[in-house]
């Protein structure tokens, strides 16, 4: 008990020191906690520091929404999904439009030719089609097609119609007309008379007058300009092959037949053993009954 009252015992004075210690601590306390909370200072928010700060603050609030956004990245428009067509914004109506266009196996090859398809709108089209990515050999041939329509301009305002009529033609037998026979026609240049050319010597020569549209670069518009002019005046005498003792690279040679229908052709004759008729082509899977005439003039049965 003495050893507690030892060290708890003050006098007078020590006592006195002690309160006025605790009592300078107390006001000091008050004094800081009082003036951090009652500052008057008045903070100009209009200062250009924070307008610089904040519009720095808004513009990565913008940069982040924009990384946050879904990318598009270059694609063909020919290999578009449903969930594809909803995030570039295209209705159900218009890929079902697409959809129903590819199963017929043939291919979009330029942005008018998917807004013809799809029926899509303008400002549509021009959102989305700078990420269209085609072939290379699409690409090229576009490109080509834009060359060609502006040369054709260009020699369509320097070439009259009486200049085309001097050229004395040489025949209106499309089979027997020269390069110069077609480059009478206007629209017709050096390289799509040559062309024509080539493409009837692959024929064996037109034997149907709609083979002409089928010549790669040839606009519709100038084939029947050629059309109005050349006819089938003699039919081609086609060399035809033998579709029961035909060469599977002699087949291929058939300008309208591909390395798959040509598979497909082969694996009804064995299974067939032999065709009877030429007609039996078209119980084949798949066959394309729109190329039909043409394929069969030249092959034969017997």
């Amino acid at each position: 008990m003495n050893i507690f009252k030892s060290h708890f015992w003050y006098n007078k004075n020590q006592r006195n020191g002690i309160f006025l210690l605790v009592t300078l601590i107390i006001v000091l306390q008050v004094f800081i906690f009082v003036d951090g909370f009652s500052s008057n200072e008045i903070v100009d928010v209009n200062k250009s520091e924070l307008i610089a700060f904040q519009k720095q603050i808004d513009s990565l609030k913008i940069v982040e929404i924009e990384n946050r956004k879904p990318k598009i990245y270059p694609f063909n428009p020919n290999y578009i999904t449903d969930y594809k067509g909803e995030q570039l914004g295209m209705s159900i109506l218009e890929i079902d439009r697409l959809l129903a266009f590819r199963k017929t196996n043939k291919f979009i090859n330029s942005k008018k030719e998917f807004q013809q398809v799809t029926k899509i709108s303008d400002s549509l089209l021009n959102k989305i089609s700078p990420f269209f990515k085609f072939p290379d050999w699409v690409s090229k041939r576009n490109q080509e097609f834009v060359k060609q329509k502006s040369r054709l301009s260009l020699r369509g305002t320097k070439q009259s119609a009486s200049e085309s009529l001097k050229y004395k033609l040489s025949t209106t037998d499309i089979n027997k007309a020269t390069v110069k026979d077609l480059q009478s026609i206007n629209g017709v240049g050096d390289k799509l008379s040559e062309r024509i050319i080539k493409y009837r010597k692959r024929l064996q020569g037109f034997s149907l007058v709609n083979q002409l549209y089928e010549v790669w670069g040839l606009e519709k518009d100038v084939a029947s300009k050629v059309l109005s002019t050349f006819k089938i005046v003699e039919k081609p005498l086609i060399k035809k092959v033998n579709i029961n003792t035909v060469t599977f690279k002699e087949l291929l040679k058939n300008p309208y037949i591909d390395y798959d229908l040509c598979k497909k052709i082969f694996n009804y004759r064995d299974a067939v053993a032999e065709l009877e008729n030429i007609s039996e082509l078209k119980n084949i899977k798949d066959f394309p009954m729109e190329k039909y005439n043409r394929i069969v003039l030249y092959l034969l049965a017997k």
